[in-house]
């Protein structure tokens, strides 16, 4: 089976960003099928030119074509939206000069590069899956990004559309359903995030090892956030409570990433004299499990407003993956996930005060932490693995394709 992949900010395992389809896209390569991926030429993270460039290479199996997407991704909203559309246009013309495409796999975010995958799906009489992992424009327009009132009808005027004209929808968590439903009418089928467990199954020793490497000691408490550094991530409210916990040098935060808002924080840690917080570049995510080991305790956190309730961050699953307990600063359907599992503790979102308690409370027992880190491994062994997740997706593709 050819499937062909349009994504603009896909990353492979040895760069840094979500690897989902990296990740699946190597699993379906190892039951012989064939996965082509048509991305961007700049880093999503970083706005630098990827690795991969404007030439196709074969990671774990599959075909990357990297086409222009503009360096201006990074500047503001209007080089960003000039970077959506130029991709747009050169993954479709990209795509429709492609040979042997039985299946086309458009993915949101962002819109623009699900309709290069509906045009090219449709030029070639072929199924469109579409995937959403974000609820596009709503957030968007949630974290204040998109105002413009033509600009807000026009997307939400293709997001219709899209979802009517898939031939089927899949969510990547089970909050965007509803409203999937009420828009177009469609049930949509859940193949939620999860994690690769053979990337995270490691020795102890590789924690301490990057401990010495980063300058942490074995006796501190290391609370880690692994991620995209930008408005949505409420990483303030992290510094914030890295500042109330001076008074206990035995706890250390390290964020590991990149983005928009790194700079100013950086420039807010400098200027509180917070020593107990560590910046760190973004780490491939092949060896992003090896810093994993080093932590005590995983970070998720996001803005708290209303859409963020729905998504299935991936940091939470690569940290249950990684035998660690979660620190859950996220209301809504990944709460319900660390709570039922009991791999984790939720924290009130947007308080620095709550963070700071839950991380003390956490240091004060560290066998009960061990004991969430063992129930969010089994948790993702059980029911959140990469490998039910390409099972799925190769059930649907062929399911699709018979049925044609």
């Amino acid at each position: 089976m050819n499937i062909l992949l349009i994504h603009q900010a896909f990353v492979t395992t040895q760069q840094a960003g979500g690897t989902r389809h990296a990740e699946i896209g190597k699993l379906l390569a190892e039951k012989d099928h064939h996965l082509t991926v048509i991305t961007g030429s700049v880093s999503y993270l970083t706005g630098t030119e990827k690795e991969t460039g404007g030439t196709s290479t074969n990671p774990d199996g599959m075909r990357v074509i990297a086409v222009n997407a503009g360096k201006g991704t990074h500047r503001n909203a209007i080089t960003r939206v000039l970077g959506f559309f130029q991709f747009m246009i050169g993954s479709y013309l990209k795509g429709v000069n492609l040979p042997d495409v039985d299946i086309v796999w458009g993915t949101s975010p962002n819109l623009f590069q699900t309709y290069s995958a509906y045009r090219v799906a449709k030029a070639k009489h072929v199924p469109f899956v579409l995937e959403i992992r974000d609820l596009w424009p709503d957030f968007a327009i949630g974290m204040g990004v998109l105002k413009n009132s033509v600009l807000i009808w026009s997307s939400r005027l293709l997001e219709k559309f899209l979802y009517r004209n898939a031939d089927r929808i899949v969510v990547n968590s089970p909050g965007f359903i509803k409203h999937i439903q009420k828009v177009s009418g469609k049930t949509a089928m859940l193949i939620p995030n999860g994690a690769d467990t053979a990337m995270f199954d490691l020795p102890d020793q590789a924690g301490a090892t990057i401990r010495k490497e980063i300058g942490l000691k074995a006796d501190e408490f290391v609370v880690m956030y692994t991620g995209a550094h930008g408005p949505a991530n409420d990483l303030t409210t992290v510094l914030k409570a890295a500042g109330q916990l001076k008074s206990h040098p035995e706890v250390k935060f390290v964020l590991i990433g990149s983005g928009k808002e790194k700079k100013r924080l950086v420039r807010y840690a400098e200027s509180n004299s917070l020593s107990n917080v560590l910046f760190l570049d973004p780490v491939a995510k092949s060896k992003i499990g090896n810093y994993m080991q080093a932590a005590d305790a995983g970070l998720a956190i996001l803005k708290n407003i209303p859409m963020f309730t729905t998504t299935y961050p991936n940091k939470v699953f690569d940290f249950m993956a990684a035998g660690k307990p979660v620190l859950c600063q996220i209301n809504g359907v990944i709460r319900e996930v660390v709570e039922e599992h009991q791999c984790g503790m939720f924290v009130n979102p947007g308080s620095p005060e709550a963070l700071a308690s839950a991380v003390l409370e956490l240091a004060a027992d560290p066998e009960r932490g061990k004991l969430m880190g063992i129930n969010g491994k089994r948790a993702i062994q059980e029911v959140f693995s990469r490998e039910k997740a390409a099972e799925q997706y190769e059930a649907l593709f062929l399911e699709l394709l018979h049925s044609q």
